[in-house]
Order: C-alpha cells, then sequence, then structure tokens
C-alpha cells in the first residue's frame, strides 16, 4: 500500500515510518521540521519506497494514497505552547485538510488524538466513553481541545461523506528518538540523571502517569488502522501507573546518578492522574503492552547517553 504519515519525521512518526517500510508498504513523511528532524528518518532516505516531503499540513496538499496516519501536531507543552494559535491551527484545519485528502481519493485515514482529551480526569481510570474534564480557556487547552475538535471533525466527516476513519487515543509514550528539549518527563529525568543535574519534579510528584513504550504504541495504531469495522476512539496506553517521584527515583536507580530531587510548582491545570483503561483495545484490536517499562527505559538511557557522548 501506499502510505502518508504526517508528522513522519517525528519521535513516534519515525518509528512508524520504519515499520511500515519493514512491512513492505510504500512511505511518505510529511513534516514541517517545526518539531521532527531529519535525524530521525535520514537511514530510511535510501530505501527507493520511501519519499520525504517538506510540508505543512495547514495548506492543503494532493497526494495519491491508500492509508494516512495523522500524526502531525507539537505533543509536549513547551512546543505546543510555543505558538498555541499554531497549534490549534494543525489540529483543526491541518484534520480538515486530512480529510478532505481522504475524500478525495478514498483512503482510510487515523487520527492521533491524545489521553489529554480526558484533561484533567474526574473518573479513573479513563474509558473511552469518558467525556473529559478540559479547561477551555487554560495554556494547554491549544492542544486539548484542538485534539477534541479533530476527534470531532473525524467523526462528522464519517457520518456526512462517508470518510474510513479511526480514532485512537494515546497516552504517555516514550522511547529512542525522543527530542532532548521537549520538556516532557521521560527525557526531562533521563536527560537530568545522565548529567548528574538535580531531577525536577512539580508539586509533590504525587501525580501519576502511565508509560508506554513507542514500539508498543505503534503496534497498536498499524492494528487500528486495518481493523474493520471499528472505528475508535480506542485507547493505546501501558495502564501500569506510576507515581512521577517514583518515577524520578527508578531513572535514578537505572541510571546510577547522584542526582536529587528537587520540586517546583505544578504547572497549571496539571492532571492529577493518567491511565488508560485497554479493555476496548485488548477486546477489538488483540492488543496489549508487551514491553517492560524498566527494559524500554533502558533502551531510552542508551539513546540519551549515546546523544550526550556526540555533543547532541
Amino acid at each position: 500500500m501506499r502510505i502518508l504519515v504526517t508528522g513522519g519525521a517525528g519521535f513516534i512518526g519515525s518509528h512508524l515510518c520504519e515499520r511500515l517500510l519493514a512491512s513492505g508498504n510504500e512511505v511518505i513523511c510529511l513534516d514541517n521540521f517545526f518539531t521532527g528532524s531529519k535525524k530521525n528518518i535520514e537511514k530510511l532516505c535510501d530505501d527507493r519506497r520511501f519519499e520525504l516531503i517538506r510540508h505543512d499540513i495547514t495548506e492543503p496538499i494532493l497526494l495519491e494514497v491508500d492509508r494516512i496516519y495523522n500524526l502531525a501536531c507539537p505533543a509536549s507543552p513547551i512546543h505546543y505552547q510555543y505558538n498555541p494559535v499554531k497549534t490549534i491551527k494543525t489540529s483543526v484545519m491541518g484534520t480538515i485538510n486530512m480529510l478532505g485528502l481522504a475524500k478525495r481519493v478514498r483512503a482510510r485515514i487515523l487520527q492521533a488524538s491524545t489521553s489529554e482529551v480526558y484533561g484533567d480526569p474526574q473518573v479513573h481510570p479513563q474509558r473511552e466513553e469518558y467525556w473529559g474534564n478540559v479547561n477551555p480557556i487554560g495554556i494547554r487547552s491549544c492542544y486539548d481541545e484542538g485534539k477534541r475538535v479533530a476527534e470531532t471533525l473525524m467523526m462528522d466527516y464519517h457520518r456526512q461523506n462517508g470518510v474510513d476513519i479511526r480514532i485512537i487515543r494515546i497516552f504517555n509514550t516514550y522511547g529512542p528518538r525522543m527530542a532532548v528539549n521537549d520538556g516532557r518527563v521521560v527525557s526531562n529525568f533521563i536527560v537530568q540523571a545522565l548529567a548528574g543535574e538535580d531531577i525536577t519534579v512539580y508539586g509533590e510528584g504525587k501525580q501519576t502517569r502511565s508509560f508506554c513504550y513507542v514500539d508498543d504504541l505503534v503496534d497498536g495504531m498499524m492494528r487500528m488502522m486495518e481493523c474493520e469495522d471499528f472505528i475508535g476512539p480506542v485507547n493505546l496506553g501501558n495502564p501500569t501507573e506510576t507515581t512521577i517521584v517514583e518515577f524520578a527515583h527508578r531513572i535514578i536507580q537505572l541510571t546510577g546518578s547522584t542526582s536529587k530531587i528537587i520540586y517546583k510548582d505544578l504547572p497549571a491545570d496539571d492532571p492529577k492522574q493518567r491511565q488508560p483503561d485497554i479493555s476496548l483495545a485488548q477486546q477489538k484490536l488483540d492488543w496489549r503492552p508487551t514491553v517492560d517499562v524498566e527494559q524500554g527505559l533502558k533502551k531510552t538511557i542508551d539513546y540519551f547517553a549515546s546523544l550526550l557522548t556526540q555533543g547532541r
């Protein structure tokens, strides 16, 4: 098949492109390189079935494809709050453009939504039928509400125009090719620990997250794309829950670091709990994470260690 991956030079997108090529597909990687990196996909460029296009999905594009994975959007608070208007344009106008493309060429399209649609959840763990608790005017809302609108657009194009859609909600994902400066907890903690710097925990560190290794996520994405008679939304994440301070201690242990933990004020609208209920993914996709957190963290630590050795 001929497959388009928007945001294909990003952390998750580059892993997806690699897996799709390995499965025998032709892959078009579309990226504006705001957060994506050519280094993430440079090894793929020698493959004649791989094509790289520098493009921003807020502008229309005409391509002939069978499948569209719409991943384009900055996903870390530092990046999506840098230009919040651009972030929401990417989620709304970009999704409209990709849905228009899917409609024209009769492609199946998968929208990479997020656990952030649940906001600071009052239901725990989070199931797909939960509508969420999102602040529509907060500093995170450019991302949270943008993704919620993207889901709305997907459903409306499906109901009104018969577009073949799939929706996934991605929970915290980690692994090699995360950006050093993305400000997310895994990359922050590992880089600080490897450098012997203080590890920054916000609030008291009692807030929880559930971390899924990127290989498991990509497997779930591909299963969802090829699943028949199920459009989602579906949660994709690791249901193993940990507090942030426990996670910091684990990073210190795995890196053998002498770093100390320091505490700073909790950012506005930071969710207190985040854990996916993956019953639906298990039932519909026969999917569950298989990579143990410690195993995944060791691979991620090795990746960042090599980056720091090379001077990034």
